[in-house]
């Protein structure tokens, strides 16, 4: 009897190109397997109700936390990411879990709503119910924390999920769920398969009730596509061109360091990590400074004390790199950093200054260590040249007497007053963007309603003195609810 071997891939340290371990390319079949066998699963976790769920997954939590720096050196291993920055994921990733299992009953649960004079009759009502079968699909940069946005939110909703990581970090998916299969050992209600791009498409003709998606925007149209022979509904985040503005009155060496950390932490392969800058004309030579020594003291490597590690995905390098050229071809210096040379897997933290305003490095996603900082003569031009972009994910302001103002004039999802990235560590806030950088809302109560259905329920208290849905209505009646919708709604302003 001949024995057929399922096909297998590696995945690979990108610092030193050493195999971190194999995993198998689940197929179509796998994949439709897997979602039919959570289907089951998915009635089991919630019949289990709001409670039941809620000591389930703070059992899984306390897994979680207690192996927190096991789970941080797969993630080292796997992204090249410094441990810190490992562990920072996996804290906030901790706490989005506990806020979605503590907060589910009470933004899910059964509400009352006002039935109105008409239908003053019936009590209203309406409750959150899980869609069932929810397919996640997430990225490679932060591969605990942003799947975990919709993984843990969905769970806490009631639904099952079908976990497919990105192929660069797949023993963090399989860590996630061995280590939910733990607390849940008899029912596969979170299960994670592995491959490439024809796995993840499976997932969205599988027949789950939802996708929540993690990438690039151009995936995320093939998401989309794949779903829409199904109609299965899609959440997309898909990266963005964040900008940071920095006011004449902003405190310059804060400002400085979040520009410096917003952009270079994590090797700047950050979704909503800064990538470009525009400064004051009055403060722009003194942040520039500023921002320079910050980045020119950073370490790089894989060792320890290392600040900034390689770059993850190898084809990232080759946009990084262009993008870099670029710059300094039409006319760009770079302060701090300068060209990538050919076979490199690190990235030097790079500061550019001058760069056009119709440069890939200031159009296009970098996701890279490197940051453009452009002066500005005051902040309605800043707010133009930020606002003029496809993307729409994040943004920071800096300034003491504008903050607020300047903030809600970004066209961005999400943006942080004297701070950055602060957003994205607040459970109770919709994280999410608009244009190129997707729709829908992971976290928050958004989150949670992301993963559930809204039902509306009437129940009649008693016999309408004007019955208005039977056959039996008279003119008399119709007379009467004319008469009554010209006093509630007719009156003349």
């Amino acid at each position: 009897m001949t024995t057929v071997q399922a096909k297998t891939f590696e995945s690979l340290n990108p610092a030193t190109d050493e195999v971190v371990g194999t995993y198998p390319i689940h197929s179509e079949d796998e994949v439709r397997a897997a979602v039919a066998a959570a289907r089951p699963a998915a009635e089991w976790w919630a019949g289990l109700g709001f409670a039941g769920r809620l000591e389930r997954l703070e059992r899984w939590k306390g897994v979680l936390t207690r192996r927190a720096q096991q789970l941080a050196q797969v993630v080292h291993d796997e992204t090249g990411k410094p441990h810190g920055d490992a562990m920072l994921e996996i804290i906030l990733a901790i706490d989005h879990t506990a806020w979605a299992a503590r907060n589910a009953r009470k933004v899910l649960g059964p509400k009352r709503r006002s039935s109105g004079l008409l239908m003053a009759n019936q009590a209203s009502s309406v409750e959150y119910q899980p869609l069932g079968v929810v397919g996640v699909i997430g990225p490679w940069n932060y591969p605990v924390f942003t799947p975990m946005g919709s993984i843990a939110y969905a769970l806490a909703a009631g639904n099952a999920v079908v976990f497919k990581p990105s192929e660069y970090t797949p023993g963090v998916g399989r860590w996630l769920a061995d280590s939910f299969a733990e607390v849940i050992p008899d029912h596969p209600v979170f299960q994670v398969v592995t491959g490439f791009g024809a796995t993840g498409a499976a997932l969205c003709r599988s027949g789950v009730a939802k996708i929540a998606f993690t990438g690039s925007p151009a995936t995320g149209r093939k998401i989309m596509a794949a779903c829409a022979d199904t109609l299965t509904p899609v959440l997309i985040e898909a990266g963005g061109k964040d900008a940071l503005l920095v006011d004449a009155d902003a405190d310059l060496d804060a400002a400085a360091e979040a520009a410096i950390w917003g952009g270079m932490s994590n090797a700047g392969q950050t979704c909503t990590g800064v990538e470009r800058v525009y400064v004051h004309e009055r403060v722009y030579d003194a942040f520039v400074a500023k921002a320079s020594e910050i980045a020119g003291s950073l370490k790089v490597g894989f060792e320890g004390d290392a600040q900034v590690g390689p770059i993850t995905m190898p084809g990232q390098i080759d946009i990084i790199r262009r993008h870099i050229a670029d710059a300094l071809a039409r006319g760009g210096r770079a302060v701090v950093g300068g060209p990538v040379a050919e076979g490199d897997k690190y990235v030097q933290p790079t500061v550019l200054v001058d760069v056009p305003e119709d440069a890939p490095a200031v159009r296009e996603e970098t996701f890279g260590p490197t940051i453009t900082v452009t002066r500005v003569r005051d902040m309605d031009e800043a707010i133009a040249k930020a606002n003029a972009t496809d993307y729409g994910l994040g943004g920071t302001v800096f300034a003491r007497a504008r903050g607020m103002e300047l903030a809600r004039r970004l066209r961005a999802g999400m943006v942080a007053v004297n701070s950055v990235i602060s957003f994205a560590g607040v459970p109770s806030l919709p994280f999410g963007g608009v244009g190129e950088s997707g729709f829908g809302r992971i976290h928050g109560p958004e989150g949670l309603r992301e993963f559930a259905r809204a039902k509306a329920i009437t129940r009649q208290r008693f016999r309408a003195p004007l019955t208005m849905t039977t056959f039996a209505r008279t003119p008399k009646v119709d007379a009467q609810v004319a008469k009554l919708i010209t006093l509630l709604h007719g009156k003349r302003r």
